[in-house]
């Protein structure tokens, strides 16, 4: 039998109830398109939701659970709703509550075996449950050491990923040596020595009486396959599942939840396997795609609307997927952009990875001229290592930003303070709040040191950052609570919730994130950095098709985080003066547009730029006239070893107006002016508009805003 679609006429969902009307709807369906709507009222039993970026995946299954609930099919505590990070389950656990489902239990795969397994082990195995590790380096450099292998701290990470690779896989230490060899698997030392580290890791750790993530879901498993009792117990208690992310499940994960379900078939998966990116950790689209195969009475609905991103973007974005050489079924979606038009993407080539970062530092300050907030600016890479010249081009530029993957928000030693500064005055604070939740809050984090004017810069500037995060949630709270739950209690218990899911308040910053980080995230304006050819695709895929095409599925998920604004660059050098041999990435060749500069030849182009070069002249210092080069030096028009000649007087005027203005704006002061504008303008002293503009990040819209009034103060008034 076929499995039954959804998606193919507004208002029907064949195999399904009949769409209600807009005066029958009720209120878990408005706003909801047809295709969402066709998912949220599905019957129980086996659902597929084919999500493409930006559809409103999230929204789509949220609202189908509440549905369930509200209508009586399904009581809240019978469902169990998992996802990969726990940042998407407290996403989730939040919007559930908004919608009146706050019994679900929405949690990681291995959160919710956890659970399971420490509530079940005493019965089955006896004693208390083994405590997990945090880490398993410390076993397997002893498994390591034992064999006379490398314990340096690289080939212990290898022999650690090769590990977790081949359990999520249901490979053992005496498989592990074929598999390797089956899938073509890259190993860090000879298969065979591989398997015989694995076999001692596991000896080693169960000597110890330890468990590592892994085993949570390997013996969850097990004790629901072996006891029957357990599995009835279970399945009493948990009746209907949903899977987000569903193309992310890797062979273990998909063990488990067979084992959740048994024979039955109440399960709702939502993925789309264009976004499939993790199959070095052992993920695979075949589970999303087979689906209607396995539960062939299963409803399809496919999401292709998208929200997201500008029309321009989703035509890159399926450009980038749709020149993939083979694409399953199940992985054919084609979005369609539903926002307005925006701008086209802008594709760029540098000389070298030095210039390419300052000329997005250029291409930040303008959008920050233009009104778009730091926090909505993210700078995309391939490998980690990509961000330090970036790091260095913003901190040049004064240009906030904050690396995602470094040190947690929750972890920071001043957000802990000041979660137990908070918690310490709930018992003392006035539960009425006479000025209101966030002066209550700023007084609190006062005595922790956050000022009323930020720090210039370093590690005081990004403490100041992270308190006056905790700021802004407590203002954003206070705009969406009623008044009677508006305490300092109930903003404690927020805060203690976003740190257990890992969710932290924004901080007003660029973000800088490797590719796999940025999955699930989004932003207005996106840079997609460093394109070339040994990066994306990165070298060692190679000569591999599947690898070569899930590097350009990383392409793809780096598009589709943009909402409005994308950037594409690359830069034919690592080193500043550095021989120009790289290549711009394969994936770019059919994307960047005809007579575009980066399409044309390379003797062309070298032709165009010494053109260029001969007609154009560099920025000058205006005090020695050397031709300036980094992006504080064109700002503040002398090189960096020229004294500067700020009116020190004007200055202070201006650091005060500045401070008032964004406090009227309710904005940190940096979004008015940055430091160096204020110098800029200090030593400069622009007569007119004219040599306001003049002054690189000053634009036409701070021009209007602020221009006035600048002028004023520079000519004393």
């Amino acid at each position: 039998m076929r499995a039954r679609s959804a998606g193919c006429e507004p208002g029907r969902c064949p195999g399904s109830a009949k769409m209600p009307s807009m005066a029958e709807q009720p209120r878990l369906l408005e706003g909801l398109d047809p295709e969402q709507r066709a998912a949220v009222i599905a019957p129980r039993g086996p659902v597929c939701v084919l999500a493409g970026a930006g559809t409103g995946k999230t929204r789509t299954i949220t609202h189908r659970i509440a549905h369930l609930v509200e209508r009586g099919l399904v009581v809240p505590q019978q469902v169990l709703a998992v996802t990969f990070t726990a940042r998407a389950a407290g996403e989730m656990r939040t919007r559930l509550r908004a919608l009146g489902a706050s019994g679900v239990q929405a949690q990681t795969f291995h959160a919710a075996a956890f659970r399971q397994l420490r509530y079940f082990w005493p019965r089955i195995l006896e004693g208390r449950m083994w405590p997990l590790m945090d880490s398993k380096f410390r076993i397997v450099v002893q498994a390591a050491n034992r064999l006379g292998l490398s314990t340096e701290t690289e080939s212990v990470r290898d022999l650690a990923t090769e590990i977790e690779w081949s359990k999520a896989s249901l490979i053992g230490p005496e498989q592990y040596p074929a598999a390797a060899a089956r899938t073509g698997r890259s190993t860090p030392i000879p298969p065979e020595q591989v398997g015989k580290a694995f076999a001692a890791y596991e000896e080693l750790k169960n000597r110890a009486q330890v468990l590592d993530f892994d085993d949570l879901l390997l013996h969850t498993a097990a004790i629901l396959e072996e006891h029957s009792e357990v599995a009835e117990e279970f399945r009493a208690r948990y009746r209907s599942f949903v899977v987000d992310e569903y193309q992310d499940v890797n062979p273990l994960q998909q063990r488990v939840l067979a084992a959740w379900l048994g024979e039955r078939d109440d399960l709702t998966v939502v993925g789309d396997a264009n976004q499939t990116i993790y199959s070095f950790a052992g993920a695979a689209p075949e589970w999303l795609i087979g689906f209607p195969r396995r539960f062939p009475e299963a409803t399809v609905v496919r999401l292709e609307r998208d929200y997201r991103s500008t029309p321009q973007v989703v035509s890159l974005a399926n450009d980038v997927i749709e020149a993939a050489r083979s694409r399953p079924a199940g992985a054919r979606l084609r979005l369609r952009g539903q926002r307005a038009d925006g701008p086209d993407p802008d594709f760029a080539e540098y000389d070298d990875e030095p210039a390419e970062a300052e000329a997005v530092a250029r291409k930040v300050a303008a959008l920050v001229q233009q009104g778009v907030a730091l926090s909505e600016i993210a700078v995309l890479f391939r490998v980690n290592a990509q961000s330090e010249v970036y790091e260095k081009a913003f901190a040049d530029a004064d240009i906030p930003y904050q690396v995602r993957g470094g040190e947690r928000f929750f972890a920071r030693t001043e957000v802990r303070q000041a979660m137990a500064a908070l918690r310490s005055a709930v018992p003392r604070a006035d539960p009425a709040g006479e000025d209101g939740l966030p002066a209550l809050v700023r007084a609190v984090l006062a005595e922790v040191g956050l000022t009323a004017e930020p720090p210039a810069g370093g590690a005081a500037r990004e403490r100041w950052e992270s308190l006056s995060a905790l700021v802004d949630l407590a203002e954003e709270l206070a705009e969406t609570l009623p008044e009677p739950d508006l305490d300092l209690a109930r903003y404690v218990t927020e805060l203690e919730m976003r740190a257990e899911a890992q969710h932290p308040p924004t901080v007003e910053g660029v973000t800088l994130a490797s590719l796999h980080a940025a999955k699930g995230l989004e932003w207005d304006a996106v840079f997609l950095v460093g394109l070339v050819e040994g990066t994306l695709p990165i070298q060692h895929a190679d000569g591999d098709n599947a690898a070569i095409e899930e590097e350009r599925r990383l392409l793809y998920v780096g598009v589709t985080r943009a909402r409005e604004h994308l950037h594409l660059s690359w830069a034919l050098a690592r080193a500043s003066g550095g021989r120009r041999h790289r290549r711009r990435s394969r994936f770019l060749y059919s994307l960047v547009p005809d007579g575009h500069p980066a399409a044309l030849p390379a003797k062309t182009k070298q032709r165009a730029g010494e053109s260029r070069t001969k007609q154009s002249t560099k920025p000058r210092c205006r005090l020695c006239a050397t031709p300036l080069s980094s992006t504080m030096d064109i700002k503040l028009g002398r090189c960096s070893n020229c004294p500067s000649d700020a009116d020190e007087d004007l200055l202070s005027r201006l650091r005060s107006w500045r401070s008032e203005r964004a406090k009227q704006l309710k904005v940190p002061a940096y979004v008015v002016f940055t430091d160096a504008t204020l110098l800029a303008i200090a030593e400069q002293r622009p007569a007119d508009e004219s040599d306001l503009v003049a002054i690189s990040g000053i634009g036409a819209t701070k021009l209007e805003r602020f221009g006035s009034d600048v002028l004023a103060l520079v000519q004393g008034r």
